[in-house]
């Protein structure tokens, strides 16, 4: 969850390591923390945002070549100045990126023979265990982190430095991602690779149960077991624009505009309008014919891509699909079997819970699918098969163009499954898809000044979503942007169950955004406006131009516009006025979009 930064070179490692932070703060944001080894030890921290770093080193010049950064999201221990990364002993300092389950049991350990804490984290047992492992046991740095993390149970990623070696950098990974970057005579770190393209393209990405020695001119690879290993130097080719602002005032606005791109970038090489086929040639060899379930396995928004996903495969394929909350499914003893295809859906390719599902999915014999939008990530990597979303990186915490691009590989894995077994609508899916960028490229030209209408709703503490079918999905999306951006009270429902119960808290008070659909969706969600109108409540309205047309909505309602569009991607479109929505909702109210409290990009930790 945390964000981990290091530099070993001849440059200043402050700044550089302060640089990279900023890349990585949207992985936390609680506190911060740098330090710089020189002849000893300068280690500085704040409680809050890397602003409040900043100010403190204004009156520190905390010179050296070789530094370590951290940026948390609180696990253990609150935020606060005592518990910021990083931690040190007398002559150790670390980051640190996970939990230690075993903590306390080694916290007592290390109390018992004389060792002193000043925090509530689980990360201070590392440096002073690694201190004990050099002053009692004689070892040295190197020695004494092996058999410091042989003690370790949990996910960790962390990176050390001693005064006793001032010329290296020791970082060890266990299920948190960690990233060299080798550059000209230097060395770079950090948790995800945006932080290292302003210094070098030339990456090595750990996997778990390794340990990298980071001197500036050469970069050493081991196992836990002290067994030296090869490695390979990624060329990372993402520009480094795509991972800044580019002008814009937030990233998430500028990621919902880069939605049509980063689609056709999704697109590309895998689907074909002349021969009316979509061609993913990265599952050569999966025998499709054999799966008589498909499970469908995320968190947050991912999972909404598996709900609407279920929809369509079950639509067009008839085969059955199960949508499971990762951080459920391994707890659940689930009904899975070297039939069943197991999709695992995430970002960032790092998130704890989807892990640890596929592993579990896996352990049953299901054949395991990644869709992720990181290369060489812990779940791309431990997959049978890997689709990637091209949406470049993507540095606002609530997600946006990720969304869009797994439901753009969602829909192409649908059509590819279903020319296997028959080419009816095979041809009418693909033109549909092929459409998408404009579509969607139409939808934000649509919704730019939503501005206005977010002003009107902004004051509301809860608001109301609903939907029908393949929009259920996006309605609980919508929800879940606004409530993560803006603090405002959102939940959604399916719109045939809102007089189930929740009709009960529809008043003034209340506002209603209800996802249109069409056809016999359009009809009874109709009803169910009508419903909500009679009880007083504010409503809005997703839907085309055409239907406020020819149902006279604009009379009555605020309308967010889509354009007309195959039903196929129509929820893939819904979903765009409700990000643009949010969006302004939490912009007028004048809170941190990018970076909202209590959240963080990639969710390392279970």
């Amino acid at each position: 969850m945390c964000g981990i930064a290091g530099y070993i070179g001849e440059q200043n490692a402050k700044d550089i390591v302060i640089n990279n932070l900023k890349k990585l703060e949207y992985r936390g944001y609680d506190s911060t923390g740098i330090a710089v080894l020189d002849q000893d030890i300068s280690v500085i921290r704040a409680k809050g945002k890397l602003v409040e770093l900043e100010k403190k080193l204004e009156d520190e010049s905390a010179p050296g070549h070789v530094g370590i950064g951290h940026t948390r999201w609180a696990t253990h221990g609150k935020p606060s100045d005592e518990n910021a990364h990083p931690h040190r002993a007398e002559h150790v300092v670390v980051v640190h990126n996970g939990i230690i389950e075993n903590y306390l049991e080694i916290k007592h350990n290390l109390i018992n023979n004389g060792a002193q804490f000043s925090s509530e984290t689980d990360t201070e047992i590392i440096p002073l265990l690694i201190e004990y492992n050099m002053q009692r046991n004689g070892l040295d740095f190197e020695q004494a982190v092996l058999s410091s993390i042989a003690q370790l149970k949990g996910s960790f990623a962390f990176a050390a430095m001693s005064t006793t070696e001032p010329e290296k950098i020791l970082v060890a990974k266990n299920a948190s991602p960690l990233i060299v970057g080798i550059g000209n005579n230097e060395m770079f770190l950090a948790s995800d690779i945006p932080a290292l393209l302003e210094y070098t393209q030339d990456v090595v990405i750990l996997e778990d149960h390794q340990m990298a020695i980071l001197e500036k001119d050469q970069l050493t690879l081991k196992d836990f077991n002290n067994t030296e290993l090869d490695y390979q130097v990624k060329k990372i080719t993402w520009s480094r624009i795509a991972a800044e602002k580019d002008g814009h005032k937030h990233f998430m606005y500028k990621e919902i505009l880069e939605q049509p791109r980063a689609i056709a970038d999704s697109m590309r090489s895998r689907i074909s309008k002349q021969a009316a086929k979509v061609s993913l040639s990265e599952l050569d060899g999966m025998d499709t014919d054999k799966f008589n379930k498909i499970v469908f396995c995320a968190c947050g928004t991912s999972y909404h891509s598996g709900l609407l996903a279920k929809q369509w495969f079950e639509r067009y394929l008839r085969i059955p699909c199960d949508v499971e909350l990762a951080s459920e499914f391994r707890y659940n003893d689930p009904i899975i079997d070297d039939k069943t295809l197991w999709v695992g859906i995430s970002q960032s390719g790092e998130t704890a819970d989807t892990l640890a599902a596929l592993h579990e999915a896996k352990d049953k014999a299901a054949t395991c699918l990644a869709i992720c939008n990181n290369m060489d990530s812990s779940i791309a990597r431990a997959a049978d098969y890997v689709l990637y979303t091209q949406a470049g990186p993507e540095i606002g915490v609530a997600s946006t163009k990720a969304f869009s691009t797994q439901l753009s590989v969602l829909a192409m894995l649908c059509v590819h499954m279903l020319q296997a077994k028959s080419k009816d609508k095979v041809s009418e899916l693909v033109h549909a898809i092929l459409h998408l960028p404009e579509a969607v490229q139409q939808c934000i030209d649509l919704n730019l000044k939503l501005a206005p209408l977010a002003q009107k709703y902004m004051q509301y503490s809860s608001f109301l979503f609903l939907g029908r079918g393949d929009a259920y999905a996006i309605a609980l999306e919508g929800a879940l942007k606004l409530k993560e951006i803006s603090y405002i009270h959102a939940e959604a429902y399916a719109a045939g169950e809102m007089k189930h119960g929740p009709i009960a808290l529809i008043d003034q008070n209340m506002p209603v955004m209800a996802i249109l659909g069409e056809g016999i969706h359009q009809e009874k969600t109709l009803s169910n406006i009508e419903e909500v109108k009679s009880r007083d409540a504010k409503v809005l309205i997703v839907c085309t131009e055409q239907q406020v047309q020819d149902l006279k909505l604009d009379q009555n309602y605020d309308c967010l516009l889509i354009p007309q569009c195959h039903n196929f991607i129509r929820p893939i479109l819904e979903n765009i006025p409700l990000q643009l929505f949010a969006y302004h909702v939490a912009d007028q109210k004048g809170l941190d979009v990018d970076q909202p409290r209590n959240l963080a990009k990639a969710v390392t930790v279970e």
